[in-house]
């Protein structure tokens, strides 16, 4: 039974599979026909009416009559190249346009004579000498060397492998009619693959540049590179025998194993998968044509790049096509789609340039894998450069839209900010209000009581008028607590300081005020007026005890600010030069009482009462808080 639930999951997979990869596969076949139908149609037809087929070829001493196209027996015939001598016919009535001389296709190298003068030698232009760029020939023939009738045409074809040497037809006739075959090979042959290589050398710049921003992302580096390998084989000279060569450049143009496998880590990486330690097997061969061209020199990376360097860019690129038919069968995405075409027709013009290496297609030589493998780089970096460029308008659009979320949640935290502060705002001015009527309530209110009290027992006026006096002082207090000093204490005390010594003059006692340093006492921002009212209570408590209990003839105040370890701090003290009192021990007494209330409003402001007193007097010195709390029940 657990052997059939086993098997039992893997069904429906392996069904998924095949509905999947049988409509690729099927895709692909059609791709390689409609590949095979474009290579056909779309090949360049050239002016058959006059083309030079029949030629007699002199080749290794031995001479006998070919027919154009032709593939020479040796592949380096650089000593006794092979000799093409064929004739054309030309009459004066049709030399009004200028004759020329047009060859489709050759290897490696040709030079070309009509009556005994050479007219062309594609020696001249080093890009015309390679086998994969099928670069056209095409070269005018002066009037002066044409005679009526028959003309001699000598065709001398320079091999220099690995390859045999191949000579297409030959088409000589009226400049007018060659012309346009000419330029229609420049521009497929010529001109396409420049462009090709002009885009892939740009998208390698901005691959790299992406890689360079996204570390974390190899693929885009990997891609630039391989791009810039090809780019790198389509600009270097190629060598010319046998004039001295460089061996870097013959290296660099041997290089496309190297590049192949890049397209297969490319491939790997690009669609999330690890590469593989043994992957980098698929680097030896382009390794060894690197090193052994290094050491060797011309021509051995030729022959090393037709034993090694073809089969393995054959092999990649039939490793690239597994990959993606199996990112196809996960992913179904657009994306492993088109890169799989895109491998099948690169890997269908590998197969035909295949057929054309070993002559099993004997009439033709144009190779086209390199001019389809940098179209598909280029399709390949177009499309990543596109995800990039895609990727960043999503990061935009989501950066916008977090814009505007955060914009509206800053709204919303004003909001709801200011609601705070207005509900703390209302909650100060009901503490506030508390606080003023309780203050009220504690000293107006008692004195008030204190006024009808008398006034109802018949008590003389003098007695009636101080209390009145005293409930005004307080009034006066509670009022000038009110208003804005800003934080300076200092305000209040002057305020302070002038009902302090309209109360001692009526008892021949003198204020002596001192501020021991410049600034007084530090500004305190946190400074509310029911700190200032606890303050100047505890100040009016203290003058008040030297006026009625001490029988002191002078009073002085002190105020300074000195330095704490954890900032400044304010310093108030009131020294009287009275009789002192003992402290009692009765807390119900009437001076207990008055030492306990003026505690209690220190701790409740913060700050440290300390009280001595003898015989020379009494010392009251407050100190202040470096900051104030916000609410009085901090001190308990």
């Amino acid at each position: 039974m657990s052997e059939i639930a086993a098997k039992a999951p893997t069904r429906p997979r392996r069904r998924l599979i095949v509905s999947r990869l049988v409509p690729y596969l099927l895709l692909q076949v059609l791709i390689v026909i409609a590949t095979i139908l474009g290579l056909r149609l779309l090949q360049p037809s050239d002016p058959d009416d006059f083309a030079v087929s029949g030629f007699s070829l002199r080749e290794d001493g031995a001479t006998r009559p070919v027919t154009l196209p032709h593939f020479t027996s040796s592949r380096y015939s650089l000593g006794d190249p092979p000799l093409y001598t064929g004739a054309f016919t030309f009459r004066r009535d049709q030399a009004a346009s200028g004759w020329s001389v047009f060859l489709p296709r050759f290897s490696n190298a040709v030079e070309v004579a009509v009556n005994g003068v050479v007219v062309l030698d594609s020696r001249r232009d080093a890009n015309a000498n390679r086998p994969d760029r099928n670069t056209p020939q095409i070269a005018m023939i002066p009037a002066s060397l044409l005679r009526d009738g028959s003309n001699e045409i000598m065709v001398r074809l320079f091999v220099w492998g690995p390859l045999k040497g191949f000579l297409d037809t030959v088409y000589v006739g009226p400049d007018a009619a060659l012309r346009p075959a000419f330029e229609t090979r420049t521009l497929l042959f010529v001109t396409l693959p420049v462009v090709f290589s002009a885009w892939q050398s740009i998208l390698a710049v901005i691959l790299a540049i992406m890689w360079l921003m996204r570390r974390r992302e190899p693929v885009y580096g990997v891609l630039a590179v391989a791009m810039v390998l090809g780019v790198v084989q389509a600009f270097v000279p190629p060598p010319v025998p046998p004039a001295p060569t460089s061996r870097l450049a013959a290296v660099l143009l041997a290089s496309a194993p190297t590049e192949s496998a890049l397209i297969v880590m490319f491939g790997v990486l690009f669609f999330g998968w690890r590469w593989p330690r043994y992957g980098t097997l698929l680097f030896a061969p382009g390794l060894i044509v690197f090193v052994v061209g290094l050491i060797a020199g011309p021509p051995l990376p030729r022959i090393l790049f037709l034993v090694l360097g073809i089969p393995t860019v054959g092999i990649s690129l039939f490793l690239m096509a597994c990959v993606t038919a199996t990112a196809v069968v996960r992913r179904q995405d657009a994306a492993s789609f088109t890169i799989g075409c895109a491998v099948t027709i690169v890997l269908t013009c590998w197969v035909h340039d295949m057929l054309s290496v070993f002559e099993i297609v004997t009439n033709e030589r144009i190779f086209v894998s390199r001019l389809s493998y940098s179209a598909m780089l280029v399709a390949i970096g177009a499309g990543l450069t596109w995800r990039f460029a895609r990727a960043l308008n999503q990061v935009d659009s989501f950066a916008g839209q977090l814009v505007a979320r955060v914009r509206e949640a800053e709204e919303r935290l004003k909001a709801s900010f200011a609601r705070e502060e207005e509900r703390a705002r209302a909650a100060a001015l009901a503490n506030e209000r508390t606080r003023l009527m309780r203050d009220l309530h504690d000293g107006l209110g008692g004195q008030l009581v204190s006024i009808v009290a008398l006034s109802e027992r018949g008590h003389e006026g003098a007695t009636i008028t101080d209390a009145a006096r005293a409930a005004l002082k307080d009034l006066r207090l509670v009022i000038d607590s009110m208003d804005d000093i800003g934080g300076d204490l200092m305000l209040a005390l002057g305020s302070w300081r002038e009902r302090a010594t309209a109360q001692l003059r009526p008892h021949d006692i003198a204020l002596d005020w001192r501020v021991a340093t410049p600034q007084g006492l530090p500004l305190h921002p946190e400074l509310r007026p029911w700190h200032v009212i606890q303050i100047v209570r505890i100040l009016d408590e203290a003058v008040t005890n030297a006026v009625k209990h001490a029988q002191a003839r002078n009073v002085a105040v002190t105020i300074e600010t000195l330095d704490g370890g954890q900032g400044p701090y304010g310093v108030i003290s009131v020294t009287d030069d009275g009789r002192g009192f003992v402290p009692s021990g009765n807390g119900a007494s009437q001076t207990a009482r008055g030492l306990r209330n003026m505690r209690s409003r220190a701790a409740r402001c913060g700050a440290v009462l300390d009280l001595s007193s003898d015989a020379s007097g009494t010392r009251v010195r407050l100190q202040l808080p470096q900051v104030f709390p916000d609410s009085d029940a901090a001190g308990g």
